[in-house]
């Protein structure tokens, strides 16, 4: 007889993570769900499948993993972050308002001022660790309000749910961008986010070769919305892609137990370092928002942020010379990443803007992978140990 677990409470994220349920192999007994490969599907299937853009096996399978993952009633996965992205923006109408963290990750800001912005679409930049934004929703009566915490690269932590009841108090949607941190560190939705959005490129998958995005909610007229938007604007994932995702998620709370792990033992170190000018992560208590990240989040996560006393060339001196973390764009993977962001992720941003936000030419952004602690802090003291 089969073991009853009726009775017993949910199981962790780490179990749920790795046992996703649903694989439409049931015939085999596979324990890895196969690659549905099939554009089309025969009429009248017990999946209710037709056509690839409009839904896969793979895709339903990985929707329901993160929405377990999540703790919400709905996932809907898309080709990137930034078609998950286009999916909420595609919903918005000519003269609509968005209220936007005023550091929100490059692309997104790409997408609202050079192409939704040509549809009429409107966007105004806000500090939201300004305790004057909140007066700021009432106000203006935006048609959405887009948050990122962590934001990206800055880290700045957003109180999520005192943005949220300011919102829901005048009845409008909240979007947070939950990459950084993930559902194991963080749930927007229990905060009161309307949907929370995360590349599923970065933690979700963790090894730095597939692309895709999420979007989870618990609002069944938005998961329409969603799907109508993966359907209509052929925003879908590959199969591989979500087989890929699928297959890293089972181990996200071991890869991100290490990344944190690194993330704060090397943060902890440049913050005594004398050629790093100030350091930036999450739970150390110099984070401008220490005391917020500490109430909603369950972790620092695995990004680090650094000012470096030095020039736009020196500080991209010491990441060309690091051996164990390559200079490159996204985050997340088991590999240790450095950007420059000067140069790299905000090099097409105004230097107006770029001083406004506080992205200076020594900024540097490090995302922690698995490797050994040691090893990484004497590989950053040897790359720092150039500058004059």
């Amino acid at each position: 007889m089969a073991n009853d677990f009726s009775s017993r409470p949910q199981p962790a994220a780490a179990t749920r993570a790795i046992h996703h349920g649903e694989s439409f192999a049931s015939e085999t007994g596979t324990v890895m769900p196969p690659i549905y490969t099939s554009s089309t599907f025969a009429h009248g299937n017990p999946g209710g499948f037709d056509y690839t853009r409009s839904g896969n096996p793979n895709f339903r399978i990985l929707e329901g993993v993160l929405a377990s993952i999540e703790e919400c009633s709905h996932a809907t996965v898309f080709g990137s972050g930034v078609s998950a992205i286009t999916a909420i923006a595609s919903s918005l109408s000519q003269g609509d308002l968005v209220l936007c963290e005023e550091n929100l990750y490059g692309c997104t800001v790409r997408l609202f001022e050079q192409v939704f912005a040509k549809f009429g679409v409107e966007t105004e930049w806000i500090d939201f660790t300004n305790a004057a934004a909140l007066t700021t929703i009432a106000a203006r009566q935006p048609a959405m309000v887009w948050l990122e915490s962590p934001t990206n690269p800055l880290l700045k932590v957003i109180d999520l749910e005192a943005v949220c009841a300011a919102a829901h108090s005048a009845a409008v949607p909240v979007v947070v961008d939950n990459t950084f941190a993930t559902p194991l560190v963080q749930r927007p939705l229990q905060l009161g986010a309307t949907l929370s959005l995360t590349s599923t490129t970065k933690y979700i998958n963790g090894h730095s070769d597939a692309l895709g995005g999420v979007v989870c909610c618990d609002d069944a007229e938005w998961q329409q919305k969603m799907l109508f938007a993966q359907k209509a604007l052929g925003l879908m994932p590959s199969p591989f892609d979500c087989w890929l995702i699928t297959r890293g998620l089972k181990t996200l709370p071991l890869r991100l137990r290490q990344q944190m792990a690194n993330a704060s033992a090397v943060a902890n170190h440049l913050a005594h370092h004398p050629a790093v000018a100030w350091v930036r992560y999450p739970l150390r208590t110099d984070h401008p928002q220490h005391a917020v990240a500490s109430r909603q989040m369950s972790g620092g996560g695995a990004i680090v942020t650094i000012g470096l006393n030095a020039s736009r060339d020196q500080a991209y001196a010491v990441c060309k010379a690091l051996h164990w973390f390559t200079m490159a764009e996204s985050l997340g993977g088991v590999e240790s990443l450095i950007c420059h962001p000067a140069t790299m992720t905000h090099a097409a941003v105004a230097t107006t803007v770029k001083e406004k936000l506080g992205i200076s030419d020594g900024l540097v952004r490090l995302s922690l992978g698995c490797e050994d602690e040691a090893d990484l802090i004497a590989d950053l003291d040897q790359a720092l140990s150039l500058l004059p």
